[in-house]
């Protein structure tokens, strides 16, 4: 239930989902109008391309299969679906961490599997998230999240009482990809494909501050 989430998870929400905005705004603005945090559009220039063949077919078969593997990394780590301290969540936000740094090295050197790397880090980031509260949060993309506040409004309209942690989770999320998205951009604009060090650096401090407080919580509850 998500009102027995603890709060850190909404915290944790919003960053995820900045890095999530940020990664993508960089791929869209330089993989060729790519999304790689998620795979609905990709998965449907598939189906283009199998009927109108312009050479992308390959690439485009790579970054579902990127995002694909990063999700099964995260499902081979993460045994449950349960919200538990102490597993293995650190460990995966340093692998996004060092895929993204990898994406960033190939794009700069001109490589074009610069990509999957990042789209492996977007797929390991969304399983990630979503076994935190059982398929309810998801940080890189938004189609799930307007539905369900959609789904909601809907059912206020009708009377029915809204969970406020539930809405505040969801506008939290849409707000850190948003701002993700403007920050991307702007970073882009700048620095290019070096722009990637700065979600792959907050993956990285975001890891460190989930181990600091694992462990003082652990000290806590022994004391």
């Amino acid at each position: 239930m998500l009102s027995r989430l603890p709060k850190w998870v909404e915290y944790g929400a919003f960053l995820l989902a900045m890095v999530a905005g940020f990664v993508n705004a960089v791929a869209l603005l330089g993989f060729e109008h790519q999304a790689v945090s998620h795979v609905s559009g990709t998965a449907t220039l598939v189906g283009s391309q199998i009927v109108n063949d312009t050479g992308e077919l390959f690439r485009l078969v790579g970054i579902l299969l990127s995002f694909l593997l990063g999700s099964a990394i995260s499902g081979f780590m993460l045994t449950s679906s349960s919200l538990k301290l102490g597993r293995f969540y650190d460990v995966l936000l340093i692998l996004e961490a060092s895929l993204l740094l990898v994406s960033m090295y190939f794009l700069m050197q001109g490589n074009d599997i610069g990509p999957f790397f990042a789209s492996t880090a977007c797929g390991l980031q969304n399983a990630l998230a979503t076994t935190y509260s059982g398929a309810v949060v998801r940080t890189t993309h938004l189609t799930g999240i307007f539905t369900d506040l959609g789904i909601m409004l809907g059912g206020a309209f009708r009377g029915k009482k809204v969970d406020k942690r539930k809405t505040w989770l969801l506008v939290t999320i849409v707000i850190g990809f948003i701002s993700g998205g403007s920050f991307g951009t702007l970073v882009f604009d700048v620095y290019r494909f070096k722009a990637l060090a700065v979600p792959a650096t907050l993956c990285f401090v975001l890891a460190i501050v989930y181990r600091i407080y694992r462990r003082r919580l652990i000290q806590v509850e022994v004391n």
